[in-house]
C-alpha cells in the first residue's frame, strides 16, 4: 500500500471492483467512489476550508459516511465524526469542543439547530446511486489556505470513550492512520477478494478503521446494512459471500444464540474478528465451534488508531483470553510503583505502547499529555502482562480495579468466572463504596435460565479467594452500553446504585 494521504488508499482496489455495497440498494466501484471523493472534496474546497480546522460528519452506516469521511480527508481538514444518536446536550458540547468550521449531515438532523445556534455552516448530503448531492447552509468561508495535505497533517478527530472522565479529544495525522491500515492488513492478510461485512459503527474506530477502511485499503469490498440486524445477518453473508466481520462480543453472542433459528450455517467465513471488549474464552470456542472459523481477538484504542495486537491467523497459535501479539508497533508492561521501569515476562503492570500509529497528544490538554507520556511511550491505562510466547493479555482498566481493604481485584478476572456460570449469558462486575472496605465487589447479570445469588456466589466461590466472590449480585434483562456495544463499569455502578 503506497499511501501518502488517506484517500490514496482507494488506489488499491481496481477500478472496476465493487468497493462499497449497500443491500437491496446500489454498489459502488473504485472508479465511481475516486470520483465522488474528488468531486466532493472540490465542492468542500470551493466553500472554504480551514488548514487542520474539524469538519463534524453525523451520518449514519451508509454510502454518504464513507464519501463524506474520505472527501474531508482529501482536503487541508479534518474529519470528526459524531454519533448521530447523540442528544443535543451532547451535540452541544461536541461542537462546542471540536469547533468544527462545517457539518455535514441529513436533513432535519438535530444536530443542526445545534449548529445554528453557533454559527456553524452546514451541508446535507444525499447520494441517490448515481451522484452526491450536497447543499451548504451558512456564509462561505473566505480562506486563501493551501486546500491539499500531507502525511504529518492531522485528519481524523475523535474522542475516547470516556470509561474514567470526561471524552478527551484525539487528533491522528494521516500518517497514523495509513500505518494502522498497513498493521490491519498485514495482519489478517487482507486482499482484493475480502469482503466484509460492516456490523459496527462506522463514527467509531473499530467499525471505521478496524474493519471499512483497512478493507478497502487492500482492494476488497465492504458490506454496509443500515444497522446490525441478527434475522438479516446470514442473509446478507450469503449473498455477499462475505469472507469476514468484526464485532463487540455482545454482538457475536447474539449470532451465536440465534444461530439455529436463524439457520446459520456450519461454515462461512475466513475469519471473525472481535475487539473493544474482552471476549470470554468460552464464547471464542463455541463461536469457533458452530461458525467453523478462527476468531481472533484483537486489542485496539482510539489513540492508537485502533489495533495494537491481535491473535494471529493460523496455523499460528490462537490462546482463549490472550489479545494476541503486537502488530506493528511495540508493546511493554511498565511497574506502576516506578513508572518508567519496565517488568519481566509474566509480571503484571501497566501497558505501554510506542508506534508509527499513535497519536501525538490529545487535543487542548497539557495536564492528559504529562500523564500519558513517560520516556517516548504512550501509557493506554490498561493493565496486563506478557507471557512466554509474547502474546498480551488484559487483566482490566487500572482506574477500574477494586479495591477492597487494600486487596486489588481485577474486573475482568471475576468477569470471566461469572461467564463460565452456564446460566449467566453476560456478566459484569464492578465497585460498590462500602464503610469497612472502602470498596467491594457487585455484579450484573443477564441469565438464561432461573438461578439465585447464593447458586452464582457459590461457583465463584470454588474458582475465587472470597474476597473477590461479589457479595451482591443483581439480574437484569439487559446491561446498559455505550453506543458501540461497549460496557463502561461506571456506567453500569451508576444504574444498579
Amino acid at each position: 500500500m503506497n499511501t501518502n494521504v488517506l484517500p490514496d488508499i482507494l488506489n488499491s482496489g481496481d477500478d472496476n471492483a465493487i468497493a462499497i455495497s449497500i443491500p437491496e440498494k446500489f454498489e459502488i466501484n473504485y472508479s465511481k467512489l475516486k470520483y465522488l471523493v474528488h468531486e466532493t472534496s472540490e465542492h468542500l474546497k470551493s466553500f472554504g476550508t480551514i488548514n487542520e480546522k474539524p469538519i463534524v460528519i453525523v451520518l449514519g452506516n451508509n454510502a454518504e459516511f464513507i464519501i463524506s469521511f474520505l472527501s474531508v480527508t482529501n482536503t487541508n481538514a479534518v474529519v470528526a465524526p459524531l454519533n448521530p444518536e447523540f442528544t443535543e446536550e451532547e451535540f452541544k458540547f461536541y461542537l462546542e469542543d471540536i469547533n468544527p468550521s462545517l457539518v455535514i449531515t441529513t436533513e432535519n438532523h438535530k444536530v443542526i439547530s445545534q449548529a445554528k445556534s453557533k454559527n456553524i455552516p452546514t451541508a446535507i448530503v444525499n447520494y441517490n446511486g448515481e451522484a452526491l448531492k450536497i447543499d451548504f447552509n451558512g456564509s462561505p468561508i473566505k480562506n486563501k489556505d493551501d486546500n491539499y495535505a500531507n502525511e504529518n497533517n492531522s485528519c481524523l478527530f475523535l474522542h475516547t470513550s470516556g470509561t474514567t472522565s470526561r471524552p478527551k479529544g484525539v487528533p491522528l495525522k494521516h500518517k497514523n492512520l495509513l500505518k494502522s491500515l498497513t498493521n490491519i492488513v498485514d495482519t489478517y492478510e487482507l486482499n482484493n477478494e475480502d469482503i466484509a461485512m460492516v456490523v459496527m459503527p462506522l463514527f467509531h474506530v473499530h467499525g471505521l478503521i478496524g474493519v471499512a477502511l483497512s478493507t478497502l485499503a487492500s482492494g476488497g469490498q465492504i458490506v454496509i446494512p443500515a444497522k446490525f440486524s441478527a434475522s438479516a445477518f446470514w442473509d446478507i453473508q450469503k449473498k455477499y459471500s462475505a469472507t469476514w466481520y468484526s464485532a463487540v462480543p455482545t454482538i457475536h453472542q447474539i449470532l451465536l444464540l440465534r444461530a439455529d433459528q436463524d439457520k446459520a450455517p456450519k461454515k462461512s467465513f475466513r475469519i471473525i474478528r472481535s475487539c473493544s471488549a474482552a471476549l470470554a474464552p468460552s464464547v471464542l470456542n463455541d463461536l469457533e465451534e458452530r461458525f467453523g472459523a478462527p476468531v481472533l481477538e484483537a486489542y485496539g484504542m482510539t489513540e492508537a488508531a485502533h489495533q495494537m495486537s491481535s491473535n494471529p491467523l493460523p496455523p499460528e497459535q490462537r490462546k482463549p483470553g490472550s489479545v494476541g501479539k503486537p502488530t506493528g508497533l511495540d508493546i511493554n508492561i511498565m511497574s506502576m510503583e516506578k513508572l518508567g521501569e519496565m517488568l519481566d515476562i509474566d509480571q503484571v503492570g501497566e501497558i505501554v505502547i510506542k508506534g508509527e500509529n499513535v497519536t501525538s497528544g490529545y487535543h487542548n490538554n497539557n495536564d492528559a499529555n504529562k500523564e500519558s507520556y513517560i520516556n517516548g511511550w504512550f501509557r493506554t491505562g490498561d493493565q496486563g502482562f506478557i507471557d512466554k510466547d509474547g502474546y498480551l493479555s488484559l487483566t482490566g482498566r487500572i482506574k477500574e480495579l477494586i479495591n477492597r481493604g487494600g486487596e486489588k481485584i481485577s474486573p475482568l478476572e471475576v468477569d470471566s468466572i461469572l461467564i463460565n456460570h452456564p446460566s449467566v449469558n453476560e456478566a459484569v462486575c464492578f465497585a460498590f463504596a462500602d464503610t469497612k472496605y472502602g470498596e467491594v465487589v457487585h455484579a450484573a447479570l443477564v441469565v438464561n435460565s432461573e438461578v439465585t445469588e447464593k447458586d452464582i456466589q457459590e461457583f465463584c466461590s470454588k474458582s475465587l479467594a472470597s474476597f473477590k466472590v461479589p457479595e451482591k449480585i443483581y439480574f437484569t434483562d439487559k446491561l446498559p452500553r455505550t453506543a458501540t456495544g461497549k460496557i463502561q463499569r461506571r456506567n453500569v455502578a451508576k444504574f444498579f446504585n
